[in-house]
């Protein structure tokens, strides 16, 4: 029933993803890319190209060439570029380059000198 030697016809072992609350697997959308529709991933996102649609992850960081338009779901935002629409995370920094226009709904805020924000600031009740 069970054998040491290996069978050369099963299939080769599958890589599990990494869980969802690890940071191991991070996917860069490099500056020549724009993507129209809804990006979900487990891991972190990093934007250096444009993004038109809703984004899903565990961490979201815009670089400063970056653009997002849509709504973002995240554990922890960091905007170094372009950012419009709403946001909901745990974390939420602004960097000094950054430019948003977004309702965002965070625990915590960090925002450097020279960002700008047009929008409001929510804390989850609870």
């Amino acid at each position: 029933m069970f054998s040491k030697s290996a069978d050369p016809t099963s299939a080769p072992p599958v890589a599990r993803p990494a869980s969802a609350g690890s940071n191991s697997a991070r996917s860069v959308l490099g500056a020549d890319l724009r993507i129209t529709g809804e990006i979900t991933s487990a891991g972190s996102v990093e934007v250096l190209g444009e993004i038109d649609g809703n984004i899903t992850a565990n961490g979201l960081i815009i670089g400063q060439e970056g653009r997002v338009k849509g709504s973002i779901s995240a554990h922890s935002v960091e905007v170094k570029g372009k950012l419009d629409g709403k946001v909901g995370c745990e974390s939420f920094t602004l960097r000094s380059t950054a430019q948003v226009k977004a309702d965002v709904r965070t625990n915590a805020i960090v925002i450097e000198s020279g960002a700008e924000i047009d929008g409001r600031f929510l804390k989850p009740k609870g």
